[in-house]
């Protein structure tokens, strides 16, 4: 009873937010006018609860990378690492925010970790250095990254004032926050700044090479 309670509240709260949501659309570039791929956008309310939903996500190893690069997930979501190559991987995480480690192993691990607790962590395979992942674990539901035009959508975001912040793995320096009021607009653009180191190129060796 006390699930079924909790479910219909849960309902109830998302058809309030699709009443008087709005959509937001982010482009991120660099101070030379390039898009930034895999930057996080998060709206954070700057008063009230936020809903908490049960989420799951996947990063995989393929052709001994991390895919995706970046993950954004709310705090308390269960991530499976499914190995798709036929070699096996050694998936670990220093990071204060979320220590563990996926000892060599093929196939999809028995249980997934659960990032229960925010910040930014950090990924690697203890066999292959040059693959590396990232997880932003934040308090909200209302997320998204940019892809490799520098675009961002986060749709029926209830009206209120937010704050938002930027983030992205090779940052240079921290972004601003900014303080924004949403309304019940259809949607909003917004074009933002961001000074992002390029990515490393790594040797990779070839894929017959047996590891």
């Amino acid at each position: 009873m006390k699930a079924f309670c909790r479910t219909l509240a849960a309902l109830a709260c998302w058809a309030a937010l699709d009443a008087g949501a709005a959509n937001i659309e982010v482009i991120v570039k660099t101070a030379g006018g390039q898009p930034v791929e895999d930057a996080a956008l998060i709206l954070e309310p700057a008063s009230g609860n936020v809903p908490k939903l049960k989420t799951h996500a996947n990063i995989e190893q393929r052709d001994r990378e991390f895919v995706p690069y970046l993950t954004i997930v709310q705090k308390g979501t269960a991530v499976d690492f499914p190995n798709r190559d036929k070699i096996k991987h050694h998936v670990y995480s220093f990071s204060p925010a979320k220590t563990f480690e996926i000892k060599l192993y093929a196939g999809k691990p028995a249980q997934p970790i659960v990032f229960d607790k925010t910040g930014e962590i950090a990924i690697g395979c203890n066999i292959h250095d040059w693959m590396e992942a990232h997880v932003l674990v934040v308090d909200t539901p209302w997320f998204a990254k940019t892809g490799a035009n520098g675009v961002a959508h986060i749709a029926n975001v209830p009206a209120g004032a937010y704050r938002l912040r930027l983030w992205h793995p090779r940052q240079k320096a921290e972004a601003e926050i900014k303080r924004i009021e949403l309304t019940n607009m259809p949607q909003k653009r917004m074009e933002l700044a961001l000074d992002v180191a390029p990515r490393a190129a790594h040797a990779k060796p070839p894929a017959d090479a047996g590891y």
